[in-house]
């Protein structure tokens, strides 16, 4: 696995998601893809699967402090009320006294940023947290948060070859921030492009797999793909051990003109047009 360094801290480049694996199956692939030398799990209070995924870890032969585990809180529990309520039940859920990365999962416009910010870093203070970031925030609401003072990581949005953050990748990259990509193969759109296609005949890769190694050949980017079968886990793994060029990577650079949004949920933010 490819490790990436954000301020210092290494964060393993490809991380296993598990939106929408209910417990039982986050049990069975989170076991997998920690077999499969996936050191990075994302998971979230929103999923319902965070004891699933605690379960995966704590069963592992790999050592607690190998496994970077994410998860995010929840709109609802980001007021002062239940925000550290919320955190402290995930981490009984999840089975850890710490969560390497604790995020906003997305900003709720009935609490201020400064509100859920500080509560945020309160978490980190306490130990909670190892490290915090947001997802789904706008540069716009990235102004606030990083105006509170915050120490954060990442945040992780929606990119695939079909959607172009390039005002928000920027934004990050000035920053020293990392971007972590979810929805990274666009919900399974990329298979049958013709472009990725092409480029992948000639490693004898995937369109999946030559849209992997786009977004971590890009500095500061993450991504964690999601798979509820073994055999594509353990593809999307597969990664490492071919390189784009630059004229492919522009390639594809083209593609995002497509400007595709797939997640966009009614309580999401104005998103950043370039």
């Amino acid at each position: 696995m490819k490790y990436t360094t954000v301020k210092d801290v290494k964060v393993p480049a490809l991380g296993f998601g598990t939106f929408q694996l209910d417990n039982n199956t986050a049990d069975t692939m989170v076991r997998a893809a920690l077999e499969t030398g996936y050191r990075h799990i994302d998971t979230a209070q929103m999923y319902g699967n965070e004891e699933g995924v605690g379960r995966a870890i704590a069963a592992s032969a790999i050592p607690r402090e190998d496994v970077f585990l994410t998860t995010k809180v929840l709109p609802a529990n980001l007021g002062r009320k239940s925000f550290m309520p919320s955190v402290e039940e995930s981490l009984r859920k999840l089975n850890t006294g710490y969560v390497d990365l604790l995020l906003i999962h997305w900003p709720n416009a009935e609490v201020p940023v400064e509100e859920y910010m500080e509560e945020l870093m309160k978490a980190q203070q306490k130990g909670y947290a190892k490290h915090i970031g947001v997802s789904n925030h706008t540069t716009a609401l990235l102004d606030k948060v990083l105006a509170t003072g915050a120490d954060i990581l990442t945040n992780q949005v929606e990119y695939h070859p079909f959607l172009n953050q390039d005002k928000l990748y920027h934004y990050l990259r000035r920053h020293h921030l990392s971007l972590t990509a979810y929805s990274p193969i666009a919900q399974g759109k990329v298979m049958g492009n013709e472009t990725l296609k092409s480029i992948g005949s000639k490693y004898d890769k995937t369109e999946v797999q030559v849209s992997l190694r786009w977004l971590l050949q890009q500095d500061g980017v993450l991504a964690i793909p999601r798979s509820s079968s073994e055999k594509h886990m353990k593809s999307n793994a597969a990664i490492f051990d071919f390189e784009l060029t630059q004229e492919e990577m522009q390639q594809i650079n083209q593609l995002t003109q497509e400007n595709t949004r797939l997640v966009n949920p009614a309580w999401a933010p104005a998103w950043d047009t370039l």
